[in-house]
């Protein structure tokens, strides 16, 4: 791509900074271009003209130095995603920019390796840099090679996770010198077999690229493990390839992009991936009637939000389109579900901050904006690529949900993870600092820990990875099937708790406790069915690690 072309945003331009290398090299179409490399910007000037492209090493996912394929020359190549401004419109998407040079200054081919070698460890280093200082924090780094499993589930959304593998996610893990195993799931618990039993001292992270479901598996197999406390660190990244994608538009967001869909979503968390910094996730341990018990990442719901979630399973092949249509189909038919909801508030902003309750609880009667997390993790150096595929031909049929809820284990078992201290048995009273809901007619009821609930839906706006508060929203009866539709409309934007709805209620919590009176409904943990009865949860603070690509 001839860098004069590229559109690029103007705040990648240079400010002055100074030169750290300057070389004269031909590029793709035996066009000399003057490089200019400095702490924070490669820029490139074809020659003789003086017109300039500045890429920001903020967009650089890796550099590496090789031999071309149709000459002993040697060169060095960039990979650059920088953000591409959308036509008519806000914001932007990133788009892949390959830089390629050769280097031919000299007849000695050893110099002009390590003249190749140079550039690309250089570019490397500087770019890792920019990932170093942020906001005055300084922040780790995941160690190349990363040896990563990623686990591909090839039914999820309408099928083409394996499609979207080879066009983006393979190139793109290559050109940041991330070796990977490519592991596909050929049944359902499977990633929680392989979560559960691995070799975690031969990976790096794991990496899922499914819809939500996956990673429950992943997170749930982790925790199943005798060495749990240790295993639950490793770093866990999400590239979106189901229908809800919930986890990986979350990321996204995050990372203070505005919203996209579909491949631009795809390429997004691939560059956030690829930047490899790692900030602490907020799990949630949910205790179910049969005193069986689950983590999520995710999302507790009942009502509503489960059955348009469970229902829409017939849509599967239109993807993330399902959703919409099945609300749409549950609104014709609106119900009311009866239960008791009962609550520990989180403490104020401030106190949260410390980790702990430090004072009177309240509950805020109005949205509010929440700080960035403020830990990550970021890439090193690169590494040649060596990508292993496993032999067996995946023969995964679509995923059926277990409706009892029970994990693949034996629940007789002690139950592994650490202990729920702010919770009472379900079959005592909640403690008494904790508030009791007066209504007991519901439409629904929504616990979330990520700021969307699918790719479409950005259910707490203000949320972080690693609060340790769970968002809490529930609709009480009554509200009309207009409103209740204006809702899901306003939490496509964000806009639901701005819109002033009478019958919603939104409370930032540390634990909750539901039980329903109905006799036949639907709860669903991070999207999958759960047994049905009365169901608790309390989050554990930066449990986890996700890979955000964002500090």
């Amino acid at each position: 791509m001839d860098p004069e072309k590229a559109d690029l945003d103007s705040s990648c331009l240079n400010n002055g900074s100074s030169q750290v290398l300057y070389g004269e090299f031909t590029g793709t179409r035996k066009v000399r271009y003057a490089l200019s490399l400095t702490e924070t910007d490669l820029t490139v000037q074809k020659i003789p003209s003086q017109n300039k492209v500045v890429f920001s090493l903020k967009d650089c996912v890796g550099c590496r130095a090789h031999i071309g394929e149709d000459t002993a020359e040697y060169l060095f190549t960039a990979y650059f995603y920088p953000l591409k401004k959308r036509w008519m419109s806000s914001g932007g998407s990133r788009q892949r920019v390959e830089l390629c040079y050769r280097v031919s200054g000299v007849q000695d081919q050893c110099a002009n390796l390590a003249e190749a070698e140079k550039w690309a460890r250089v570019i490397r280093e500087r770019a890792i840099r920019q990932q170093l200082l942020r906001k005055g924090l300084m922040f780790s780094e995941l160690q190349r090679p990363c040896r990563v499993m990623l686990l591909v589930n090839p039914q999820s959304g309408n099928g083409q996770a394996l499609t979207l593998y080879n066009s983006h996610v393979q190139r793109m893990l290559h050109e940041a010198g991330v070796p990977h195993t490519l592991v596909i799931t050929e049944r359902q618990n499977h990633a929680r077999e392989l979560a559960r039993e691995a070799d975690l001292s031969q990976w790096d992270a794991l990496v899922i690229m499914s819809g939500d479901g996956l990673l429950f598996e992943v997170i749930n197999g982790l925790l199943e493990r005798a060495d749990w406390e240790e295993a639950i660190r490793t770093p866990l990244g999400i590239l979106p390839g189901g229908s809800g994608n919930a986890l990986a538009a979350s990321i996204h967001h995050y990372s203070g992009a505005v919203q996209v869909f579909g491949e631009e979503l795809l390429v997004s968390c691939g560059f956030l991936l690829c930047k490899g910094l790692v900030s602490p996730m907020d799990l949630a341990s949910v205790h179910l009637s049969s005193s069986l018990r689950v983590f999520s990442f995710l999302s507790l719901a009942w009502g509503f939000v489960a059955d348009v979630d469970v229902e829409s399973e017939k849509y599967r092949h239109v993807g993330s389109a399902r959703f919409t249509v099945g609300t749409l189909v549950r609104l014709a038919s609106l119900r009311v579900y009866q239960g008791r909801l009962a609550y520990l508030p989180a403490a104020h902003k401030e106190e949260d901050k410390e980790g702990g309750l430090l004072g009177k609880h309240t509950i805020p009667n109005k949205p509010s904006s929440f700080c960035p997390a403020s830990l990550g993790c970021q890439p090193s150096q690169d590494s040649p690529l060596h990508t292993f595929h496993n032999s067996c031909n995946s023969n995964n049929s679509l995923k059926v949900r277990r409706t009892d809820g029970t994990p693949s284990r034996n629940a007789n078992k002690a139950l592994t993870g650490p202990p729920d201290s702010l919770l009472s048995p379900l079959d005592q009273p909640v403690p008494s600092d904790w508030v009791v809901v007066q209504e007991e007619n519901f439409v629904l009821m929504l616990a979330m820990s990520q700021s969307h609930l699918a790719e479409d839906l950005m259910a707490a706006p203000g949320s972080t990875p690693d609060e340790g508060v769970i968002h809490l929203f529930y609709v009480r009866a009554g509200i009309s099937r207009t409103a209740l539709l204006r809702l899901f409309l306003a939490m496509e934007k964000g806009n639901h708790l701005t819109n002033n709805c009478q019958h919603l209620t939104y409370v930032r919590v540390r634990a909750l406790r539901l039980e329903p009176h109905s006799t036949k409904g639907v709860i669903t943990v991070d999207g999958e069915v759960v047994e049905y009865g009365p169901v608790q949860a309390q989050v554990h603070r930066g449990m986890a690690r996700l890979i955000t690509g964002w500090p």
